[in-house]
């Protein structure tokens, strides 16, 4: 007889062979010990989980006579005529080479024939996510309402590629990948049925090479076998997967670490001229690195797992290296793993990590992350400082404003004057609170002057149309905003936040963007002020102030700043009561009274 590769001679024949997989075991040999089985079934997971094999035993289970606790006797006529594949009862199909409309039809027209054999009529189909679509549509109607002699067992990769409505008919498993220690175990089992001489070590680096997959282990099993006369060292192991040894690993990362450029890269071409893949050789030094930082956080729980990784020198360089730098390495692995998918020359890509490794350095450390409290115990020290230092400045900036408006007022009388700079003194103590924001109080004063209730209705009827043509970042700015006061050439906008008012003010894409929506919605556009809304009651009622000094035959700062009183110039007396005039203008009817916020 030839020889059979290991996967396929050590397939599994019952449930309890099938490591790894406990979940789904369970589940179909209760499902068969109280005759509750579906009429279809969808196996799911990685490669070499066990799906097509568990579709075999439970096609054998379901159809033997002397089944033991849900499991096939295997001696039987039926159970050995299914594994050896000879049972015409039982169907394997193998979707990626047959996906055509013209197959699954074939499959239709033939199910509705009794079994000639076995109780049950079993259909395997392996890698059904390669169907097509007019496939799918074919298998759909059958899948649903079967005979009763008919079980589907549909096996992939990729369930989601396969349609809602054939996910929603059968009952789905998900085959998980197989812990290292337990392709270790069985590993362990078959070479001591062979009666062969192994390391444990070398079965401990195929069982992580395997990634999970028993059938891709005792395939790698297999080439060890072959490439050393049946002998399974570790030498022979790592020739066959391309690893790196563990602990070339660790003195490449120190090597690094210490940002020994020259030595690292002598290390790398060692490794590279033993024959090692590069593609392996980063996965490798991801796997450490993610050894290191968890063995960092439960250093029991990574010894119970891993399989000859912890030592003494693992240990101790765990200890010396701190966790941003693990964060950083793995990092720039990740992106130089990504850009070797598409190039010849892996060594170049190899040799400028190697470079890059040693010469990073972590962005924080952890002494520095214990001290990020002291900022806050020192900020009340600080904050008195700038606070008096912001006053002693808007002082200044109070008296240089005091003396403009004397001059440009033309020698006025020391009464005349008093008024106005008290006016100023109160927008300068409102404006100190409200950090580094700017308002030209010229512009605030002309448009309210001219305000009216019209306008400000126009503006917010488009406003919401007006916000929805900005872009996602223009309306995070622009969404605690709200428009309190118009007039035909002006708008004044207020914010909740004051950051978000200054970041507006900053932003001269956002302006024009509003700009160019309001001469959209409107057919103009109006100049915009921004503002804090803490801000605007104050500086509105001082406005207001300013029209009571105008009525009272003090030349008016407002009428000033907007041009209408200019220098020698007498002010002409108001009509009867400007202030309620002005009032309604800006604020309609519903103003019946005026208090200081």
């Amino acid at each position: 007889m030839s020889y059979q590769a290991l996967y396929r001679a050590w397939r599994p024949q019952k449930f309890d062979d099938l490591v790894g997989q406990e979940l789904v075991t369970k589940t179909l040999k209760n499902a068969l010990i109280t005759k509750q089985t579906s009429h279809a079934y969808l196996f799911t997971g990685p490669r070499g989980t066990g799906k097509t094999s568990a579709a075999k035993i439970f096609a054998k289970a379901i159809n033997c006579h002397f089944q033991d606790n849900g499991e096939p006797c295997n001696e039987c006529e039926t159970c050995t005529s299914i594994t050896a594949g000879r049972q015409n009862d039982v169907i394997e199909i193998d979707a990626a080479s047959n996906n055509g409309v013209e197959e699954i039809r074939d499959i239709r027209d033939k199910v509705k024939y009794a079994p000639t054999e076995c109780d049950y009529k079993i259909y395997i189909i392996d890698e059904v996510h390669m169907l097509s679509t007019g496939a799918f549509n074919a298998l759909l109607k059958t899948l649903e309402e079967p005979p009763g002699n008919v079980v589907f067992i549909l096996a992939t990769t990729e369930p989601h590629k396969i349609p809602a409505t054939i996910i929603s008919r059968t009952q789905r498993f998900d085959f998980r990948r197989i812990q290292p220690a337990v392709i270790l175990r069985r590993m362990e089992y078959i070479v001591k049925e062979k009666q062969l001489k192994y390391d444990p070590a070398a079965l401990k680096l195929i069982a992580q090479a395997a990634e999970g997959g028993m059938r891709d282990a005792l395939s790698i099993l297999d080439q060890v076998m072959s490439f050393g006369n049946d002998e399974i060292t570790l030498e022979n192991a790592l020739m066959v997967t391309g690893s790196v040894q563990n602990d070339e690993l660790l003195k490449y990362l120190q090597q690094v670490t210490k940002k020994d450029t020259a030595q690292a890269l002598e290390t790398l071409h060692q490794i590279l001229d033993d024959g090692k893949d590069a593609a392996r050789f980063v996965e490798d030094l991801i796997s450490f690195c993610r050894d290191l930082l968890l063995y960092q956080q439960m250093p029991e729980q990574i010894e119970k797992d891993e399989l000859d990784v912890v030592n003494d020198d693992f240990r101790n360089f765990a200890q010396e290296i701190k966790p941003e730098k693990i964060y950083q390495m793995i990092d720039l692995l990740n992106e130089q793993q990504e850009n070797m998918r598409f190039t010849a020359h892996a060594s170049i890509y190899l040799e400028v990590l190697t470079v890059k490794l040693s010469s990073s350095q972590p962005a924080t450390t952890a002494p520095n992350a214990t001290a990020v409290p002291a900022p806050e115990n020192l900020e009340p020290k600080y904050t008195v400082k700038f606070e008096d230092l912001t006053r002693q400045i808007k002082q200044l900036q109070q008296q240089v404003e005091q003396l403009q408006q004397a001059q440009s007022l033309g020698q006025t009388t020391n009464a005349d004057q008093q008024p106005p700079q008290q006016a100023q003194a109160k927008h300068s103590q409102n404006r100190r609170g409200s950090s580094s924001t700017k308002i030209d109080l010229q512009q605030v004063y002309g448009v309210l002057g001219e305000a009216t209730r019209d306008s400000l209705n126009e503006i917010k009827d488009v406003w919401n149309d007006l916000l929805n043509m900005l872009t996602v970042a223009q309306r995070a700015v622009m969404h605690v905003s709200s428009p309190v006061a118009a007039s035909y050439d002006g708008v004044i906008v207020t914010f909740q936040f004051d950051f978000l008012c200054q970041r507006a003010q900053n932003d001269q894409q956002l302006e024009d963007t509003l700009e160019n929506g309001l001469d959209r919605l409107i057919g103009r556009v109006p100049r915009l002020i921004f503002m804090p809304q803490e801000q605007w009651p104050q500086i509105r009622q001082d406005y207001l102030n300013g029209q009571k000094v105008g009525k009272k035959g003090i030349p008016d700062p407002v009428g000033k700043e907007n041009g209408q009183a200019k220098k020698g110039s007498t002010p002409k007396k108001s009509k009867a009561d400007p202030v309620v005039d002005e009032a309604l203008k800006l604020f309609g009817n519903e103003i019946v009274d005026i208090k200081n916020d």
